[in-house]
């Protein structure tokens, strides 16, 4: 940096000049921090013009060589130039991508917080902003929590405007549109809507629209603060917005008629509508034959069935409903439980409460220990459990089975909400036995066809049927076969 910057706490700010006053208010506005630099350059003789940046938010490198050489070879501008003359002669030869005109104290000291640069003289009704602000982001590496074996291995970053690249890169059509819109007090954080304007429905659309400005927030830091603020019911433990941080997937729902909103500040994107089969779909299987894909689709159904009910059917089972089991199988069941002090459920809940330690221990330590330590974790304990008599073998086994199953499933957030679902599924099994099952799944199902995304029902294609539908969400047919667009997002065409 050179030796002219100065902290403006070293070196007096100009006296005798308007301008003094409007830096001296500037700084007090902003709390006079330690990291303001200030700078005085002679433009030409009789004009000086005071420079401000807060030196953690800017690009060194942009203020030396493209701010700060033009300044001091600055002299040479026409003499005869008034002041509004000669700031519009900066604005357009400063070799800055982006300047703009200022005119008052609050958005001067905004865009000081945004990592711009001002340039301030005497006697101008404006003040010239200057875009040099460093960029803090991480390079698109591979995605953490939607890996494949195949397809694409580029994922979304905390930048927006890398984010917005990666979707442009993709989709190559002029109809891709983006709106962008700013919400959050203090964060003043750029939310971009996304969508192809041929295919989105309007009314999806403006819904999108009417809620993300209705948000009246102090902070937004996050996409989960807009998804919280835009989702269609708010108790419910199924997501009615699908998050992503795969570019292709994003691009693969755009080209469906979905919107997506792109937060600046983080990886994950938000996409809707959605519906609860959609949350079965994985990235791999569009990048497999689609015979594969259907198999490894229907594994998933029978692992959130197992996630979901082992736990509960076992302890309905051992309770109450013994004639389910086979006979060999309750005495061998019994001969386990000889000596066990609690009863099943408690047993089951124990274990599985155990194991969601387990789970958040792993996932909080470091990357390199977490896993060991889950995963012999589960073994030493399970193992000792089991030989001190605490709890039964057969126990242990449908807990490691649950476990399994719940890791199979594509999306954290829907995880969560299956998690939940055979948690309350054991307590009702414990107290009423496959009754208190068969009560739970009604209650669900009535509760899956209340929820609304957007406008689109949440247990659609099944209810109501789109059997049109079905060929990619309940089947992955072969591409050939796709022809037409998905009913259920109202799409503005129907072909693709």
């Amino acid at each position: 940096m050179s030796d002219h910057i100065q902290s403006h706490s070293e070196s007096p700010l100009f006296t005798n000049s308007e301008s003094d006053v409007f830096v001296q208010q500037l700084v007090n506005e902003i709390g006079n921090p330690p990291d303001l630099k200030y700078l005085a350059l002679e433009l030409r003789p009789g004009i000086l013009g005071s420079y401000l940046f807060i030196e953690t938010l800017v690009d060194k490198n942009k203020i030396e060589d493209n701010v700060l050489k033009f300044l001091s070879e600055s002299r040479l501008l026409d003499v005869s130039e008034s002041v509004s003359d000669l700031m519009e002669t900066l604005k357009s030869r400063i070799p800055v991508a982006s300047i703009s005109k200022v005119f008052d104290l609050i958005s001067c000291a905004q865009g000081l917080l945004k990592g711009m640069c001002l340039l301030v003289i005497p006697g101008a009704d404006h003040v010239l902003m200057l875009d040099v602000a460093k960029s803090h982001h991480r390079t698109v590496t591979e995605p953490k929590t939607e890996t494949t074996v195949q397809g694409p291995n580029e994922a979304f970053n905390e930048d927006l405007l890398t984010s917005i690249g990666l979707i442009r890169q993709r989709i190559l059509t002029a109809d891709l549109r983006f709106e962008q819109m700013k919400i959050g007090k203090s964060t003043e954080t750029k939310v971009w809507i996304c969508y192809i304007q041929d295919l989105a429905s309007d009314e999806i659309l403006n819904e999108f629209r009417i809620r993300i400005r209705s948000i009246k927030a102090d902070s937004i830091l996050d996409s989960t603060y807009v998804e919280e603020w835009i989702q269609d019911k708010t108790f419910t433990p199924f997501p009615t917005l699908m998050k992503t941080e795969r570019p292709d997937v994003l691009a693969s729902h755009l080209l469906e008629g979905r919107v997506a909103v792109v937060v600046d500040g983080t990886p994950f994107t938000l996409i809707g509508p959605v519906t609860f089969m959609q949350f079965f779909t994985s990235p791999e299987d569009y990048y497999q034959r689609a015979d594969i894909a259907t198999f490894l689709l229907w594994i998933r159904f029978l692992a959130y069935l197992f996630a979901v009910f082992v736990p509960s059917l076992y302890i309905a089972a051992s309770l109450y409903h013994h004639s389910l089991l086979p006979p060999t199988l309750l005495v061998s069941l019994s001969a386990q439980r000889e000596g066990v002090p609690f009863p099943s459920y408690v047993e089951a809940f124990l274990m599985m409460v155990l194991f969601e330690m387990l789970r958040e221990a792993g996932l909080r330590m470091p990357r390199i220990s977490g896993q060991a330590i889950a995963i012999v974790g589960a073994l030493v304990l399970g193992e000792a459990a089991v030989q001190a008599g605490l709890v039964s073998a057969a126990t242990v086994i449908v807990v490691a089975v649950t476990a399994i199953a719940n890791f199979v499933t594509p999306f954290y957030n829907f995880g969560i909400s299956q998690r939940f679902l055979q948690y309350a599924y054991m307590i009702l099994a414990g107290f009423m036995g496959m009754f208190g099952i068969l009560c739970g799944v009604l209650f669900t199902v009535i509760h899956l066809a209340s929820i609304k995304s957007f406008g689109v029902p949440y247990l659609a294609p099944i209810a109501p049927t789109f059997l049109s539908d079905w060929k990619d969400v309940i089947l992955r047919v072969p591409r050939p076969w796709m022809k037409t667009l998905p009913r259920m997002n109202k799409p503005k065409r129907k072909k693709r």
